[in-house]
């Protein structure tokens, strides 16, 4: 009874710190997050990631790290959605059997599926986040893509379909299946690719020329400018 009474206040405490975070809003951000939160305007991030790891490495070794990239987010994704989702039947705030729904702060009319929890997107993006930054072995790049997956996480609650338990649970989910994901790519790549060591500071300490990282770098903060560009666009727009 106890433990059924301290899951309820946790919930409530839940709802509340949404509901606080939901209610700052403007139409800039009502863009940017909705915009950010989708997959289709990160397809040159995408890109950008194949292209270094085939610059640097025989199309063998950048197949491997593509399904091991695959593999990563379908497991992320199916963690949550198909695993856990079905048996916990938490509905998304945004949810009109919800009896919060009403207060809730969507954009564009999307209130996403019925139940939210954990969260795919966070689940997804710190898999992805963890993976990248064991693979590239770069400081700078780990930032930005932590920074990244971090408000990829917030935007769903700004949208208001996820609650910050379910972006809670999906980014420790995430970051777990990306570390053993990596190190079962890590395992099978030292046994069947010759991995020579570069010592020298044009090279991370994977093999990757920093050169390289520092495109993938750039085309992430020309995204963030597109998106925030087109934000201010679109926001102007709708005032006039």
């Amino acid at each position: 009874m106890m433990l059924l009474e301290l899951l309820n206040e946790v919930v409530d405490i839940d709802t509340d710190i949404f509901l606080s975070l939901n209610r700052m809003h403007s139409p800039f951000f009502d863009y940017f997050m909705s915009t950010y939160s989708g997959k289709w305007i990160w397809i040159p991030m995408y890109a950008a990631i194949w292209y270094v790891m085939l610059r640097n490495f025989h199309w063998k070794v950048t197949l491997f790290c593509m399904v091991g990239l695959a593999l990563v987010i379908t497991i992320a994704d199916q963690t949550g959605a198909t695993l856990i989702r079905p048996y916990v039947e938490r509905l998304r705030p945004s949810n009109l059997e919800n009896p919060i729904s009403d207060m809730v702060h969507i954009v564009n009319g999307r209130r996403g599926g019925r139940y939210g929890f954990p969260s795919c997107h966070a689940a997804n993006t710190f898999a992805l986040t963890v993976f990248l930054s064991l693979l590239f072995k770069n400081k700078s790049l780990t930032f930005m893509l932590i920074f990244w997956a971090t408000l990829n996480s917030y935007s769903r609650i700004y949208l208001g379909v996820h609650y910050p338990g379910d972006i809670l649970f999906g980014t420790l989910a995430g970051c777990l299946i990306g570390y053993l994901m990596y190190l079962l790519y890590s395992f099978i790549h030292k046994r069947i690719f010759h991995q020579p060591r570069c010592i020298s500071n044009k090279y991370t300490a994977s093999g990757y020329l920093i050169n390289d990282i520092n495109l993938l770098f750039t085309v992430l903060l020309l995204t963030y400018f597109m998106i925030i560009l087109l934000g201010f666009i679109t926001a102007h727009t709708l005032n006039l």
